[in-house]
């Protein structure tokens, strides 16, 4: 009788052996050992902002456009401004006497070298409010709109009729000012 020999035997074989006993009890052992728990903890994190009250104000140009001192009528003009706020700002607009030698803010005046061309900016479109920089007297205050940032700020302006001047091209620069 012939035997075979056993795929066991030697020390390769008892290796393999071991291998393959320690990979079925590692088996074994993963079908009955408890499932592995994982802890939590929790926390809060705190988030915050804070919205300053901000506003910025476009500048602007009012042209009157051709003048004629001898039609006996006012020349109206007009434009906007942008004002652009946080929501819900409070605000309160001025605009100064303008650069003109001897002008006020009620009476402002266009320079033309050394003449001079009386004009006045109003607040209200019938032009009898007038455009200052005294805060509630002459101003202008709002607050700003509860759904938008931007608010378009009319400002009116008149110059006189009849008055005696020169040809010329005729400039101002006032200043606009915004507190809030």
């Amino acid at each position: 009788m012939h035997l075979k020999p056993s795929r066991w035997t030697g020390t390769a074989g008892l290796a393999a052996a071991s291998a393959a006993q320690t990979l079925a009890l590692a088996l074994a052992l993963a079908t009955v050992a408890p499932a592995a728990v994982a802890a939590t903890a929790s926390g809060t994190l705190s988030v915050s902002a804070s919205v300053a009250s901000v506003c910025l104000i476009s500048n602007g140009s009012l042209s009157f456009g051709s003048y004629d001192p001898t039609s006996g009528s006012v020349l109206n003009g007009s434009t906007t401004v942008t004002l652009t706020c946080t929501l819900g700002t409070a605000y309160n607009i001025g605009l100064s006497a303008g650069a003109g030698t001897g002008a006020t803010v009620a009476l402002r005046k266009l320079t033309s070298g050394s003449n001079t061309l009386g004009y006045r900016l109003f607040r209200d479109a019938s032009r009898t409010l007038n455009w200052g920089n005294t805060p509630a007297t002459d101003t202008l205050d709002g607050t700003s709109s509860a759904s938008s940032l931007t608010n378009t700020i009319s400002v009116y302006g008149q110059i006189p009729a009849s008055e005696a001047v020169p040809t010329g091209s005729y400039t101002d620069s006032v200043a606009i000012t915004v507190t809030y």
